[in-house]
Parts: C-alpha cells; sequence; structure tokens
C-alpha cells in the first residue's frame, strides 16, 4: 500500500491488530494442523455432526473431578427443559468438540460451552450456562455479566486451579 504525501508517495504495510481475548475466544472457524500427518482439519466442519440433529449446546466437564460433576449434576436439576446436552472433556467427542473450541484436545482446564457456531470458556461459559437453565439463574447471569471478565476469570481459574485439592477426584465419569 502507498501513500501519497507531499514530494512523492511513501510504501506503508497496513497494521495488523489482534483481536482482544475475549473475542478471540469467540471466534467460529478453527483450523489446526495434525501433528502426525501435517494437514489442515476444519474441526468446526468436522464436528458439524454434533448439531445436525439436535442443535441445544453442548456443556464440556471435567468427567474425573467432583466439582465439575456436581456441577453438572445442578444444570440437570434445573434443566427441566432439558436445554443442555453434556461431555466429558476425555471423552473422543469432547476431544473433537475441544478443537473445534479452539483448544488443546487434552486441555481439561476448564469448563467449555459449545454452541453450533461459537464456543465459550472459563466464566464466559458458566454465564452462558446460567442463561440457558431455569429461573433465577438467567436473571442472575444478567447482573454478573456486569463484572469485568478479568474479575469473573480470576476467581474462575483460583477455583478451578484448586478443584481437585478442595473437592477431590472420581475414579470415572458419572455420566
Amino acid at each position: 500500500m502507498a501513500l501519497l504525501v507531499p514530494g512523492g508517495f511513501v510504501r506503508v504495510r497496513p497494521l495488523r491488530l489482534s483481536p482482544p481475548a475475549h473475542v478471540r475466544r469467540k471466534l467460529t472457524t478453527f483450523a489446526t494442523v495434525s501433528p502426525t500427518r501435517g494437514d489442515s482439519v476444519d474441526w468446526v466442519e468436522a464436528t458439524s455432526s454434533f448439531f445436525e440433529d439436535d442443535t441445544r449446546p453442548i456443556m464440556l466437564f471435567d468427567g474425573v473431578c467432583n466439582l465439575c460433576n456436581g456441577g453438572v449434576k445442578f444444570v440437570r436439576d434445573n434443566d427441566q427443559n432439558r436445554r443442555m446436552r453434556f461431555e466429558a472433556l476425555q471423552s473422543e467427542a469432547g476431544r473433537k468438540l475441544l478443537r473445534r473450541s479452539g483448544r488443546a484436545p487434552d486441555d481439561i482446564s476448564s469448563v467449555v460451552l459449545v454452541e453450533k457456531d461459537r464456543s465459550f470458556i472459563k466464566s464466559e461459559a458458566v454465564v452462558k450456562i446460567m442463561e440457558h437453565i431455569d429461573l433465577p439463574f438467567p436473571q442472575l447471569a444478567f447482573f454478573v455479566q456486569f463484572v469485568p471478565l478479568f474479575i469473573r476469570d480470576f476467581v474462575y481459574d483460583n477455583v478451578a486451579n484448586n478443584r481437585y485439592t478442595v473437592f477431590g477426584r472420581s475414579e470415572s465419569c458419572e455420566i
């Protein structure tokens, strides 16, 4: 690109800005390179079958974490209309959906909510899950969203980093 300035043209390169983290997490086209074959996989396309017959969002959770299993039970108990689906992060489907969300397939550090067109992690996922379950949680989610993301994620990370110590592990996924 060239700009006309007094005395002639000046060649300039366009400035490329990276989107902020909260925008990057919502991007929907994730292509990753397979380390074994070197080819590119469009994980949105590869996992589109999860949303063909059922468009409900999928909550990905740590299947051996007692806190996470308790959270799934809580969501199931407060989702009378069955608006959510559940999948353990450690399952094959969970690993594929993690890749669709732009995460490593073995990353079990966060709850993830996968919708047909986008994914949410950490405190954003919790807020979105609250929006999908029964009253009064959608109203509570409305107020929680006004807490700055860095504060919500700070609290989330502190709980997540200590979840095994405080709540323990189970030998298998209850779902």
